[in-house]
């Protein structure tokens, strides 16, 4: 019996190119660039202390995630480029009904823990 293979796509801040990445349930979406030599910081590793795993999640995927926590909400206040479907990649966990999330980098992003 094979392990499913489960992916997401990331697409560049300027929407010109798009990678599609293996994407195991229970990682984060940081982690996931990070295997995969994204360009994303995590600076923090993932525990919400700065911004660098800024995403920008699909429309058609973001009511599909959980509600971003208090805390989440309170450090994308400080991302450069907010949008409405803006998260942290760090408090994005893969799950079965995710395969195939998308999300686009943004332009610019900003490390808190070196201001």
């Amino acid at each position: 019996m094979s392990v499913p293979s489960f992916h997401m796509i990331f697409v560049s801040a300027d929407g010109a190119q798009q990678r599609e990445v293996e994407a195991p349930v229970g990682d984060s979406v940081m982690e996931i660039a990070i295997r995969n030599n994204i360009d994303m910081e995590g600076a923090c590793e993932g525990n919400m202390a700065c911004s660098t795993c800024h995403v920008i999640v699909d429309p058609d995927w973001n009511d599909k995630l959980p509600l971003p926590r208090e805390e989440e909400d309170d450090m994308l206040d400080l991302v450069y480029g907010l949008t409405r479907t803006s998260r942290l990649g760090c408090q994005i966990v893969m799950t079965t009904e995710l395969d195939g999330l998308t999300v686009r980098l943004p332009g610019e992003s900003r490390n808190l823990l070196a201001d």
